[in-house]
């Protein structure tokens, strides 16, 4: 048995037992060790900065989202409750990862306790989930709306709504149910530091002394197939969408509908393309740098939260009517 302290910047020791992998007692730790960003500690301070600016812009920026939706009775449509539904989702994904990591860049507090960390990976993968079935729901409100107008208020009621929803929530809280269970039975011993910012699945399975191909490919089957079957049905929406577009007589026509699914378009291309690219960084980049890997796996879950409301607020009208209200009330 090689027992290995690990100091704290709180100024204790923190004892960590250690046992060989091939010793038949094995033993959980209470804690992780979250490193933050690898090799850059010296930097983290600094690099805290446009995360800290990040986290609240997401902050105003979805609650603002929220509160216009909730004022305004001119919004209370399918467009807008699906919009609601994604400002609280991104509310949630990045409060489930930036107080953490900012404790860790300001305060060197980088413990975590193991269940704690279980709960995170939690959250984290299944609002991952989530987000990606609310953008389904919004392209297929975006197809109802321009390709059968006539049935789009009959077509998706309040109720119809509301069971998307549970539908896509449902989806995201079940598939992610066995990432936490599986990596709880697994022992670990051989370190408790994980090289990373928050308890990103595979960085924490990875410690475990055993043989871990169950959580391997069911995330990776979790992953491509939702993912997958996500932007195919996206994909299959704005088929029909740009061939309802292309057949009507003016161009004005055309472009004024295309605006109509904008603002849903660049939502999708910025939550998509920088976990399209995460991905595979992670899969062929073996020559790439540890915080890179790191960064990029912080901005593809942390960027969207921020530029979601950004997007919607620039690009749908009627929310800037509603906040320029607002301010000259203010004014007045």
């Amino acid at each position: 048995m090689q027992e290995t302290l690990f100091y704290l910047s709180v100024g204790h020791l923190l004892p960590y037992t250690m046992l060989d992998s091939n010793s038949p007692n094995f033993t959980n730790p209470s804690t992780f060790i979250l490193m933050g960003i690898p090799g850059l500690e010296a930097a983290h301070v600094w690099i805290s900065i446009p995360f800290c600016v990040i986290y609240a812009i997401a902050i105003l920026g979805n609650f603002t989202i929220l509160f216009i939706v909730k004022m305004e009775p001119s919004l209370h449509g399918p467009m807008y409750y699906f919009l609601c539904m994604l400002a609280i989702t991104d509310l949630v994904l990045s409060t489930s990862i930036l107080p953490k990591m900012l404790s860790i860049f300001w305060f060197n507090s980088r413990e975590i306790n193991f269940s704690t960390c279980l709960i995170q990976m939690y959250f984290i993968r299944s609002f991952f989930i989530i987000e990606s079935g609310i953008l389904v729901a919004m392209g297929y409100d975006r197809y109802v709306a321009i390709c059968d107008p006539l049935r789009h208020s009959t077509t998706l009621t309040n109720p119809v709504v509301a069971k998307i929803g549970l539908a896509v929530v449902l989806r995201g809280v079940m598939l992610v149910l066995p990432y936490p269970f599986l990596a709880r039975r697994w022992p670990y011993c051989r370190t408790n530091i994980i090289p990373h910012t928050y308890c990103e699945h595979m960085a924490v399975v990875k410690l475990a002394c055993a043989d871990i191909s169950v959580s391997s490919y069911y995330g990776l089957s979790v992953v491509f197939l939702v993912i997958g079957m996500d932007v195919f049905f996206i994909a299959v929406s704005y088929t029909q969408i740009l061939r309802a577009i292309f057949k009507l007589p003016t161009k004005d026509a055309r472009l004024k509908t295309f605006g109509t699914c904008g603002s849903h378009l660049c939502v999708i291309l910025a939550f998509y393309i920088p976990h399209l690219f995460a991905a595979l960084t992670q899969r062929f980049g073996h020559n790439v740098a540890l915080h890179f890997h790191v960064l990029m796996s912080n901005m593809y879950l942390l960027v969207p939260p921020m530029i979601n409301p950004i997007i919607y607020g620039v690009k749908t009208q009627q929310i800037q009517d509603r906040l320029l209200q607002l301010f000259t009330h203010k004014g007045a």
